[in-house]
């Protein structure tokens, strides 16, 4: 088959989407030296702030890119983020708060303890600038308002038929691969023929974003979000609004819902004053509103993320609320999978078998989040159960029951422990800490050390449980530098290279990895851990958790992810490096 149009451009990864999974792509495919184009059919970055919560394994991402500085410059801070109150209006009563985003002193110090960086909340509209900015000094290149139309994949090439929207012109790009970042109506995915499991559409939403001056109902209780339920909404007889902070305390987005099967509502400006009035609970404000937007919540995750020379990521390829706070995250994190391993492949470094474990690796995880995300709005129901208002349609029964929560009674205090075990229940959305940093993959590009995975010791979606078990995210510890200034054993792993970790008596595994890196010509920078070293484990945290001998070795992906291991030393440590190295590579096949 060929293409009518003529080729216009050539590039090595031509990717479709400028949202969080594209433009973090090109970030990280410019900084690892590799030719590439984005190209989105708008003519900017997002213009609202959907996408808000910026996890700490995201983060810890963008300090491995260097960038962690303009997160935490932009990003509302951790201690405001948690303080999340369920609420009649926001000047109404308060049925409760949960501490979330690890919040809770209980929970913080984990937070604390697992990571080098903090979360922070920081909208879409703000994320994706910085992230275009850096990758185009780096020599990331992106074209706005260029919409793509099909494409067709050729042995060595994908061509791709394009539309500048501009000046309607039609053309095409040639690329060496193709990336489908395109988000959840992703033509990519459709052209490619990925598989999908789910529905789209299930329940309808409604975005207002607006600006007004709130603190004096929220600055006391600082938080991201603000949930409201109010008996009597148009949608099922009760409605459970979401007032989210945007930028503290004068940005705010409302997050309001429709009947899906019922025709669109008309959102003017006048019916958008009057949702942020009643959420709020003050007929006397006048907010001013910036956009309003329909949008369905969604239950879908794809099977397929690679199709030959083309791949989909982020939202192309899982589907779902935003409950949890794991979109763009998961987004971003799809784009670091992936992006090491084209680079790799593209340098001649790699065999082409390596990039299969993108979807080895990443399909499972868009899966959990999906069901995660929805599972998190059925949990709501327990909060709507504990209040007497999902049994009835009749407002007044609604407002009654509800009032029973101050009764000196056995139904007020029936009602007042469900609850708070219904609140509990939250923590699966709000501190699922297990489900941000908790990933262990399992592909062809992870090489089992012959033992057995480890146990989780308590629940795997609240609690990370570190390892370093081939597969799993390497544990963070502060280690001391020969300055004496404290870094993490992520600050010496990354940036687009293999990694090696050893004690004192590993040295041999040092040498036998400037051998390896030498003969296939993939870095890998080894660090013997210990006294007299330039790193040393001075608070012993990592002999805690690195789960082998002192003569034993950790090998770290790029990354971040474990991608094999040695409890002790071995008798030839290059031919065992080596081994390892063109496995995890497929350079088998080369």
């Amino acid at each position: 088959m060929e293409n009518e149009n003529q080729v216009k451009l050539e590039t090595d990864v031509l990717i479709v989407g400028s949202g969080p999974a594209g433009s973090s792509m090109s970030l990280f495919l410019a900084t690892y030296g590799i030719d590439h184009l984005v190209i989105s059919k708008y003519f900017w970055t997002a213009n609202t702030p959907r996408a808000h919560i910026t996890n700490q394994r995201t983060v810890e991402i963008m300090r491995d890119l260097g960038i962690e500085d303009r997160i935490k410059l932009q990003g509302t801070p951790h201690h405001l983020m948690g303080d999340t109150s369920f609420c009649t209006s926001l000047a109404g009563e308060e049925l409760g708060r949960v501490r979330t985003w690890g919040t809770h002193p209980l929970r913080e110090s984990e937070y604390l303890s697992a990571s080098p960086s903090s979360n922070y909340d920081l909208p879409q509209n703000l994320f994706e600038p910085i992230l275009v900015d850096a990758s185009s000094s780096r020599g990331g290149k992106f074209r706005f308002g260029i919409e793509y139309l099909n494409h067709i994949q050729f042995e060595d090439y994908v061509e791709v038929t394009v539309r500048d929207r501009l000046t309607n012109e039609t053309y095409v790009i040639r690329a060496k691969y193709l990336i489908g970042a395109d988000g959840g109506r992703s033509k990519v995915a459709v052209d490619m023929g990925a598989s999908m499991e789910g529905k789209m559409d299930i329940a309808g939403s409604m975005n207002i974003v607006f600006r007004a001056d709130l603190s004096k109902y929220v600055a006391h209780r600082p938080s991201v979000l603000y949930w409201v339920l109010q008996p009597g909404a148009d949608i099922g007889g009760i409605g459970l609004g979401l007032v989210r902070m945007v930028r503290p305390w004068d940005e705010w987005l409302i997050v309001w819902g429709y009947d899906i099967d019922a025709p669109p509502p008309e959102v003017d400006e006048d019916f958008a004053k009057g949702v942020v009035r009643n959420l709020v609970g003050d007929e006397s404000i006048d907010p001013q509103i910036d956009s309003v937007s329909l949008w369905g919540n969604n239950r879908m995750y794809a099977t397929t993320y690679q199709k030959g020379r083309v791949f989909i990521m982020g939202d192309a390829a899982h589907r779902h609320p935003p409950s949890n706070g794991l979109g763009s995250n998961t987004s971003i994190q799809d784009a670091y999978n992936l992006a090491w391993k084209l680079a790799l492949v593209l340098k001649n470094k790699a065999g082409a078998g390596l990039l299969s474990s993108f979807q080895e690796e990443r399909a499972p995880i868009g899966k959990q989040i999906v069901l995660r995300a929805n599972k998190s709005i059925e949990e709501f129901g327990s909060i709507l159960s504990a209040l007497g208002v999902t049994d009835t349609i009749n407002v007044d029964v609604m407002k009654s029951n509800m009032a029973q929560l101050h009764d000196e009674s056995a139904i007020g205090r029936s009602r007042r422990e469900r609850l708070l075990e219904a609140f509990d229940l939250k923590d699966y959305e709000f501190n699922a800490h297990g489900v941000e940093l908790g990933q262990r993959y399992c592909s062809s590009a992870v090489m089992s050390d012959g033992s057995m995975e480890p146990p989780y010791t308590r629940d795997p979606e609240l609690f990370y449980h570190p390892t370093t078990y081939p597969g799993a995210r390497l544990p963070h510890v502060w280690l001391v530098d020969e300055r004496q200034q404290k870094v993490s054993t992520h600050d010496i792993c990354g940036k687009g290279r293999f990694a090696l970790l050893t004690g004192t008596n590993g040295s041999p595994w040092k040498l036998a990895a400037e051998k390896v890196s030498s003969e296939l010509g993939v870095a890998i920078d080894a660090h013997i851990l210990g006294p007299g070293q330039r790193y040393q484990d001075i608070y012993g945290d990592f002999a805690k958790v690195r789960e082998v001998e002192e003569d034993g070795v950790i090998l770290v992906r790029p990354d971040m992810h474990v991608g094999w291991r040695s409890n002790s030393m071995v008798e030839d440590p290059e031919v065992a490096l080596a081994s390892t190295m063109r496995q995890i590579l497929s350079l088998r096949y080369l």
